[in-house]
């Protein structure tokens, strides 16, 4: 399969896979889309591996949180997605894991995160590894996995929202065609993936000046669920609640003002504990010990 695909004003084509093994009488598909999620995620290793320290968390206990984390993520994030999906699945496990010819096809961030931070929180507490702590580091490195990760909906041509008159940023292929109609459309895994980038640099940068353990993951939903908010309203694809109500979209309003309110509560009361430790008591009433004779004498 091959795409032909306008981005940036030029002509580009795409194989959404990147090459072919074969084991015996065994072909298996490699795709770029795994390609690009993997490097994601191993960058998103490497900076908790070198930020590890400044976050008071053990490297090796924090490589058994991922170990384990990892796989219940991808699982997760695959029942996310067949939950709210509009066809329903049909075909059992097997189709849970493409065992029946249609592919480990179709996956949801949101699940992945949910599933992380469910199994990470227990993993923490079986290790021994404040779970605030690591879960800061990891909103961090959540972004640049996320960031990386969008640009496999690329080779992928999906991600995509509705028409646009923008000959810069406007994207158009086959897909694009077949879904929308002729004309450019929003890149939207474009707009995540910058999103999410910038705001790693920007949550990196105010890590380093954290009040308390959980700020960063506070300010990641804030972070994300705006952005996300406002993306998912332009996409084509997505799953639904009920209605007109989009799933990712709801959640994303939901973990935002959440995260604000909680933000907002926890800087009054570090402000408040703060205006305490200052208080100087300017007068003491301190109980005068009488004067004696011999002390009057000594003074005369």
């Amino acid at each position: 399969m091959t795409y032909n695909v306008e981005m940036f004003g030029m002509d580009f084509t795409l194989k959404p896979i990147a090459f072919t093994l074969k084991i015996g009488n065994f072909t298996w598909d490699v795709y770029w889309y795994g390609i690009v999620i993997a490097l994601g995620f191993m960058l998103a290793i490497i900076y908790g591996i070198k930020n590890a320290k400044r976050f008071n968390i053990n490297t090796d206990r924090m490589l058994d949180v991922v170990l384990v984390t990892t796989p219940v993520s991808i699982l997760c994030a695959r029942a996310y997605y067949l939950i709210f999906d509009d066809r329903k699945m049909t075909g059992g496990i097997k189709e849970f894991f493409g065992f029946d010819g249609s592919g480990f096809s179709g996956l949801a961030i949101y699940g992945a995160v949910i599933g992380a931070f469910v199994c990470g929180a227990l993993m923490c507490h079986w290790r021994k590894i404040k779970i605030l702590d690591m879960f800061d580091m990891a909103a961090i490195a959540f972004l640049i996995g996320q960031g990386i990760g969008r640009w496999g909906n690329f080779f992928n041509q999906e991600a995509f929202g509705g028409l646009t008159y923008d000959p810069w940023w406007g994207m158009q292929s086959e897909n694009t065609v077949s879904e929308v109609g002729p004309g450019l459309v929003h890149p939207c895994f474009l707009y995540e993936s910058v999103w999410c980038l910038l705001g790693f640099v920007v949550l990196h940068i105010l890590s380093k000046r954290r009040k308390f353990s959980g700020q960063m993951v506070l300010m990641y939903g804030v972070w994300y669920g705006f952005g996300r908010a406002i993306i998912e309203g332009l996409r084509t694809d997505s799953l639904y609640l009920v209605a007109n109500i989009r799933v990712s979209q709801a959640l994303s309003v939901l973990l935002c003002l959440a995260s604000v309110v909680l933000l907002v509560y926890m800087f009054v009361r570090i402000k408040k504990q703060e205006s305490n430790a200052e208080y100087v008591e300017l007068y003491t009433h301190e109980k005068e010990e009488p004067v004696t004779e011999s002390e009057i004498k000594e003074d005369e």
